[in-house]
């Protein structure tokens, strides 16, 4: 283990070693996060950067240099140049190899599973995470449980899942009913690791997406990141690893970062519009977009700072300005996501219209998950179909258009 780093609580100072591993505050039960002392991440700064994709960033992350990470080749994702505003680029995380973000604190994560001897492995999930979770086990030889809300999961995120060998429960209620069974359970049994955002080696894989597009970038960073928000683990990550690249010196600046929330499941926005300390948990969450759909995010202390600290806010779009969004991304910039994706383009418009951006601002929009996570979602913009007899296409296609 890196000794040169400890657990921390943000929210009342505990600290403790990574030999005695834990996923929360013994104090407050605050989701714990890695912190890494001294000089570490200046020397860090001075280690050369090799090979693609997270493990290129090995030296940020708390394991020794012989690490054998369980990989699957995932981050190093594109950085397209958006035509549907100037300024505006897409970081396209649906090209991990699940298919979103979620495999960037994944693999990490189940490389510190497999150091520890884990051999079973545990998460609710409104879909991403799950399949992510099986693969990655599936990868390191391990038995991976999904806890999945019973009849809320897109069929393409399920039948990943399905097809890497989890084995797959299903639970009345929503994903936040799943979590506090997965965390009961835990309680009383410890044979599982638990891969949930919760985990703090999670959040040291996502946190090198900060990384990349400092890279991508020319070494520079952006005005503005704008990216969906659910359990509040990743706005956290890229936040902190934006904050790290600017304590080893790399950059001397850092973006705003602002959080987008479907209206439907914004407990987050609504608490950071009233400055509120504490959590108003939405009951009942509703959205399209399913894997924001979360009404009780567990890293909501750790999103409210990343938002506060970083002088951007955390904003709610509608499911009609989530699904326009959806619809012009694959249209106009041949970017197919899921709709939570969508949600960075709906709040970066929203955002702007508001002022909380600036006309010639860079900014990033990351775009979580593709299209095919969801593909019963894509049948609401209407589909533009006709039926032909053989030999009367050329007669057909004239009236057609």
């Amino acid at each position: 283990m890196d000794r040169d780093a400890s657990l921390t609580c943000y929210n009342c100072g505990w600290k403790g070693s990574l030999e005695e591993f834990r996923y929360t505050c013994p104090r407050c039960g605050e989701p714990l996060t890695i912190v890494y002392e001294g000089g570490r991440l200046a020397e860090s700064s001075r280690k050369e950067l090799r090979g693609r994709g997270v493990w290129r960033y090995s030296a940020f992350l708390p394991f020794p240099e012989d690490v054998e990470p369980i990989t699957l080749d995932e981050g190093w994702t594109p950085l397209h140049v958006s035509k549907l505003a100037g300024g505006l680029r897409l970081k396209n995380e649906g090209l991990n190899p699940t298919a979103s973000f979620k495999d960037r604190g994944m693999t990490v994560a189940i490389t510190d599973a497999h150091r520890r001897g884990a051999s079973k492995v545990i998460c609710a999930s409104t879909g991403n995470t799950a399949a992510s979770v099986a693969a990655y086990a599936a990868r390191a030889g391990m038995r991976s449980y999904v806890l999945v809300p019973s009849g809320a999961v897109a069929k393409g995120k399920l039948a990943q899942a399905v097809a890497h060998g989890a084995k797959i429960v299903k639970v009345k209620g929503g994903f936040d009913e799943a979590l506090r069974e997965v965390l009961e359970l835990l309680s009383s049994d410890r044979s599982f690791y638990l891969l949930n955002s919760v985990n703090p080696y999670r959040i040291e894989g996502q946190k090198t997406l900060a990384f990349e597009v400092w890279e991508q970038l020319d070494r520079s960073v952006p005005d503005v990141i704008v990216l969906p928000v659910g359990n509040a683990g990743n706005i956290s990550a890229i936040w902190k690893g934006f904050k790290e690249l600017r304590d080893a010196g790399l950059t001397d600046s850092t973006p705003r970062m602002i959080g987008v929330q479907a209206e439907g499941a914004a407990p987050l926005a609504r608490a950071f519009e009233e400055g509120l300390s504490e959590l108003r948990p939405v009951e009942s969450p509703q959205t399209y977009a399913t894997a924001i759909k979360i009404g009780s995010p567990v890293s909501w202390r750790r999103a409210l700072m990343a938002a506060r600290e970083s002088h951007g806010a955390i904003i709610s779009v509608g499911d009609d300005s989530i699904l326009e969004a959806q619809r012009d991304l694959a249209r106009v910039d041949g970017v197919f996501v899921e709709p939570a994706s969508a949600a960075s383009l709906a709040g970066y418009r929203r955002a702007l219209a508001e002022g909380l951006i600036d006309n010639g601002e860079k900014v990033v929009a990351v775009l979580t998950g593709h299209g095919l996570k969801d593909p019963d979602a894509v049948m609401r913009f209407g589909v533009d179909e006709m039926e032909v007899e053989p030999g009367k296409l050329r007669r057909e296609l004239s009236a057609y258009q």
